[in-house]
C-alpha cells in the first residue's frame, strides 16, 4: 500500500474529500517525524510505538576485500508492534 492508497481508503471510510484527507495524513506523518527527531517515542495504543534506535560505532569487515573497517555510530527508527496489530496479523 502506498500513501495515495492509504489516503483513498481513509477518505472513503471517513467520507471526506481526498484533498483534505491527504492533508490530515501528511500532518500525522510530519508530527511523527518531528517527535522522533526530538528523540521522543510515539505510542499509538493498539497499533505500536516508534522510537529512535541508537547503534554504537563498531569494527566490521568488508565483504569484498575482507579488510577491517570502522562502521560509524548511527541512529535509526525502530517500530514495535502493539498487541492488537500482532494479533490481527497472526490471525
Amino acid at each position: 500500500m502506498h500513501k495515495s492508497d492509504l489516503v483513498a481508503a481513509v477518505a472513503d471510510l471517513a467520507d471526506l474529500p481526498k484533498e483534505k484527507t491527504n492533508d490530515v495524513v501528511s500532518a500525522i506523518f510530519d508530527e511523527i517525524t518531528n517527535a522522533l527527531s526530538r528523540d521522543e517515542t510515539v505510542n499509538l495504543i493498539g497499533f505500536g510505538s516508534f522510537s529512535q534506535r541508537h547503534r554504537a560505532a563498531r569494527t566490521g569487515r568488508s565483504p569484498k576485500t575482507g579488510e577491517t573497517i570502522q562502521i560509524p555510530a548511527s541512529t535509526s527508527v525502530g517500530f514495535k508492534p502493539g498487541k492488537a496489530l500482532k494479533d490481527s496479523v497472526n490471525g
